[in-house]
C-alpha cells in the first residue's frame, strides 16, 4: 500500500504549483500540537509571496484561482518519515507501547520552500505572465487583493486541515490509551490464570500427601475402629439435640395455640364492642336529631320573639356630587347598652318655611323620631345587614315561609340592597347572592345528618299588574302577557307563574348567571319602556325542598327577596301631557299594590278573615309568603338628602305602621 502523505504538504504542494523543493524546514505544525497562528500572521508568513506576485497579468489570477487538488492525496514517503502501522485490538501489553512508537517516529516532511523574493511567478500553459505597466497603479492594487483573497482561502484551508489532523491524532492517542487499557485488563487475566494454575498446582500436591495419609490409615485396622467410635459418639450427641429442639418446638406450638385461643377471644370482644358501638352510633344518630328539632324549634322561638314581621331602617349614603346634608338632619340615638348597642331609633329633623313664630323669626325645626327592630346609619356595609338576617335566612332551610322587602322611593337604595353594586365586588355583594350562599353551606353541612335539599330559582318583575319573565331567552325576551299567576293544580295552594322559568341550582355561579341574565333583561325593558325597571317590582323566589329519607321526613318552603318599586307620591301640580299620563299610571299602580300590601299586613295583624290577596298581582303572587306561617322582613330605605324629606317621612311612617303589626305564631311546612 503506498504510504499516506501528510494533508498540510498536499495542500502547500498544490498551492505553490509544484515549484521545486527547497531544502528549508517546514513551518508547519506538528501532529497533535496547536495551530498558534492567526489570519493575520499568516498575511504576514506569505507577504514575501505577495510581492514577488505584483505586475503578474490576468494570466496569472487565472492560475491562481484554479480549483486545488484534495486535501487528502498520497504522496510518496519521504526520507526520515516512518508511517505507522495498524494496530489490531487486543494484541497484548506491548500494543500500547508499538502505538505510541508509531506516532513518535511519524514526522512531517519537509514542506515546499517558499519563492524567493524576485523569483518569477510560475508559468501557466507555457506563457509568461506579461507585467502590468508602472503606470496602472488600479491593476496592480485589483492584482494584489485577488491574490490576498487567494492566500487568505488558502490560509482557512490550512486552518481546517490542520484541525482535522489534530483530530485523527487525538482519535489515535483515544485508541493507543484504549488498547493500553484492554492490554492491561489482559495482563490482569494472565495473572489470575498463573494464580490459578499455581494453586491447583498447590492442591495437587495436597491431594497427593492425602493419598499417603489414607494409605497409611488404611494400613492401621485400630486406628479406624477408634475413628468411627468417635463418629458414633458425636452422632449420640446430635440426636440429643435433636430431641431437645423437638421439645422446644412442642412447647412453642402450645404457645402459639394458647395465643391463637387469646386472639379470638380479642375478636369476639371486638365484635361486641362494634355491635355496642354502633348502636351507640344509632343512639347518637336520634339524639343528634332530637338536638337538630329541638335548634329548630328554639330557632324558630328566637325568630318568633324578634317578631314575625320585623322592619330594618337603612340610610343610604351620600354619593359624590350631591350636596352634604345639614348637621343634625338625620341622628342616631344610642340603644339602652349604650353605643355599644346596635341602633334601634332614627331621629329626622324637618324645617317648614312657611310656619313663623309671632316675632317674624322662622320656626324651629320639626323633630320626628322613629323606632324600628334595627337601623343601620349609612356607613353600614353590606356583610353587617346580612349578618343580621341570616338567622332569618336559615329559616327556609327549617321549612318556614320567608319574605324580604326593599321598600322606599326611587333611588334609595332598594336594588343595591338586594342585588348589590356593579363590578362584581365581593364586598359588595345584595341579600340576594349572601342568601342563597349561605343556604347552600347550612344545607351542606345537614348533609352529614342525611338531609337531601333542592333548590329551585325564579325572577319576574310586575309592571302596571302585568307580570314578565326576567329569566326568559331567545323569542321570549320582553313579552310580559303570556304570564299569569295559576294555582299549581286543583286543590295545591302553591302558587306559580305560568309560562316563566324555573331553574334549579347547586351553586353560587349558577346563581348568578341567573341575576347577570335577569339584570341584561331589565336593561332590555329600560331602554324599550322609559325605565320601566326602576317603576316595577322584582320578585326573586326560591323554593326549597327538603327530605330526609332514613326518617321519611320532608320539609319545603319559598325565600322571596322583592325589590318593591319606588314609592314616591304624584305631584298634584303635574301637568297631564302624553308623558305624564304614563307616568301618572305607572304611580297609580305602584302605589295601589303599595297600598295593598300595607292592607293585607294590617288584614293578617288583625286577623281578619278576608285577606284582600287578589286586589294586586303583588300580594297575590306572595300569598304563600305572607300568611300566619311564614316570616316577613321589610327593609325601609331612604335617603340621606334634604330634598327627600318629605318622601323619607312618608317611607318611615309606613313602615312605622307594618312594625306595629303583629301576626301569629308561624309554622313549619312539615310532611
Amino acid at each position: 500500500m503506498e504510504p499516506q502523505r501528510s494533508p498540510l504538504l498536499e495542500v502547500r504542494g498544490n498551492i505553490q504549483l509544484k515549484r521545486p523543493p527547497v531544502k528549508a524546514p517546514s513551518r508547519l505544525p506538528l501532529p497533535g500540537t496547536r495551530f498558534k497562528r492567526g489570519p493575520d500572521q499568516m498575511e504576514d508568513a506569505l507577504e514575501p509571496e505577495k510581492k514577488r506576485t505584483r505586475g503578474l497579468d490576468t494570466v496569472t489570477k487565472i492560475a491562481t484561482s484554479r480549483p486545488r487538488a484534495p486535501a487528502l492525496t498520497t504522496v510518496p514517503q519521504t526520507q526520515g518519515q516512518t508511517t505507522a502501522p495498524k494496530v489490531p485490538k487486543k494484541t497484548g501489553p506491548r500494543c500500547s507501547t508499538a502505538v505510541a512508537t508509531a506516532l513518535k517516529n511519524q514526522k512531517p516532511g519537509p514542506a515546499a520552500p517558499a519563492q524567493k523574493p524576485g523569483a518569477a511567478a510560475p508559468v501557466l500553459g507555457g506563457r509568461k505572465p506579461t507585467k502590468r505597466p508602472a503606470w496602472d497603479l488600479k491593476g496592480q492594487l485589483c492584482d494584489l487583493n485577488a491574490e490576498l483573497k487567494c492566500c487568505r482561502e488558502r490560509t482557512q484551508t490550512l486552518d481546517q486541515e490542520n484541525q482535522q489532523l489534530q483530530d485523527q491524532l487525538r482519535e489515535a492517542q483515544q485508541q493507543a490509551k484504549s488498547l493500553g487499557a484492554e492490554c492491561k485488563t489482559l495482563e490482569g487475566e494472565l495473572a489470575r490464570a498463573q494464580a490459578q494454575a499455581e494453586q491447583g498446582q498447590q492442591e495437587l500436591g495436597n491431594l497427593r500427601a492425602r493419598v499417603l495419609e489414607l494409605e497409611e490409615q488404611l494400613g492401621t485396622q485400630q486406628g479406624l475402629v477408634q475413628e468411627l467410635q468417635k463418629e458414633q459418639l458425636g452422632l449420640q450427641e446430635e440426636r440429643r439435640g435433636l430431641a431437645a429442639r423437638l421439645e422446644e418446638q412442642e412447647r412453642r406450638l402450645q404457645a402459639s395455640e394458647a395465643a391463637l385461643s387469646g386472639s379470638q377471644a380479642e375478636v369476639a370482644s371486638l365484635r361486641q364492642e362494634a355491635t355496642t358501638q354502633a348502636a351507640l352510633l344509632v343512639e347518637q344518630g336520634e339524639r343528634l336529631h332530637g338536638l337538630e328539632m329541638e335548634r329548630r324549634r328554639l330557632h324558630n322561638q328566637l325568630q318568633e320573639l324578634k317578631g314575625n314581621i320585623r322592619v330594618f331602617c337603612r340610610v343610604r349614603p351620600v354619593l359624590p356630587g350631591e350636596p352634604t346634608p345639614p348637621p343634625g338632619f338625620l341622628l342616631f340615638p344610642s340603644g339602652p347598652g349604650g353605643p355599644s348597642d346596635p341602633p334601634t331609633r332614627l331621629s329626622l329633623s324637618r324645617s317648614d318655611e312657611r310656619r313663623g313664630t309671632l316675632s317674624g323669626a322662622p320656626a324651629p325645626p320639626t323633630r320626628h323620631d322613629f323606632s324600628f327592630d334595627r337601623v343601620f346609619p349609612p356607613g353600614s356595609g353590606q356583610d353587617e345587614v346580612f349578618e343580621e338576617i341570616a338567622m332569618l335566612v336559615q329559616s327556609a332551610l327549617d321549612g318556614y315561609p320567608v319574605c324580604i322587602f326593599a321598600y322606599g322611593q326611587t333611588g334609595s337604595g332598594k336594588t343595591f340592597t338586594m342585588e348589590g353594586g356593579p363590578g362584581g365586588d365581593p364586598q359588595l355583594e345584595g341579600l340576594i347572592p349572601r342568601a342563597l350562599r349561605h343556604l347552600f353551606s347550612v344545607a351542606q353541612e345537614l348533609g352529614s345528618q342525611g338531609w337531601t335539599y333542592s333548590f329551585v330559582a325564579s325572577y319576574v318583575e310586575i309592571y302596571n299588574e302585568t307580570v314578565r319573565d326576567l329569566l326568559a331567552t331567545g323569542t321570549r325576551k320582553g313579552q310580559g302577557g303570556e304570564c299569569e299567576i295559576r294555582r299549581a293544580g286543583p286543590g295545591s295552594e302553591e302558587l306559580t307563574v305560568t309560562n316563566a322559568r324555573y331553574v334549579p341550582v347547586s351553586c353560587e355561579k349558577e346563581v348568578e348567571a341567573l341575576l347577570h341574565l335577569a339584570h341584561q333583561n331589565r336593561a332590555v325593558a329600560r331602554t324599550a319602556q322609559n325605565e320601566r325597571s326602576s317603576r316595577s317590582h322584582s320578585v326573586f323566589q326560591l323554593q326549597i325542598s327538603g327530605e330526609h329519607a332514613g326518617r321519611g321526613l320532608q320539609c319545603g318552603a319559598p325565600l322571596s327577596l322583592v325589590d318593591l318599586a319606588g314609592s314616591e307620591r304624584l305631584d298634584p301640580g303635574l301637568t297631564l301631557g302624553p308623558g305624564e299620563r304614563e307616568r301618572l299610571r305607572e304611580t297609580q299602580a305602584i302605589n295601589s299594590s303599595l297600598s295593598t300590601l300595607g292592607l293585607v299586613i294590617m288584614a293578617l295583624s288583625n286577623k281578619e278573615s278576608h285577606v284582600p290577596y287578589r286586589n294586586s298581582k303583588l300580594t297575590y303572587l306572595l300569598q304563600n309568603s305572607l300568611g300566619g306561617s311564614a316570616k316577613m322582613l321589610m327593609f325601609v330605605n331612604i335617603s340621606p338628602l334634604e330634598e327627600n324629606v318629605s318622601e323619607s317621612l312618608n317611607s318611615l311612617r309606613f313602615a312605622s305602621k307594618v312594625n306595629q303589626c303583629v301576626i301569629g305564631t308561624a309554622q313549619a311546612n312539615r310532611k
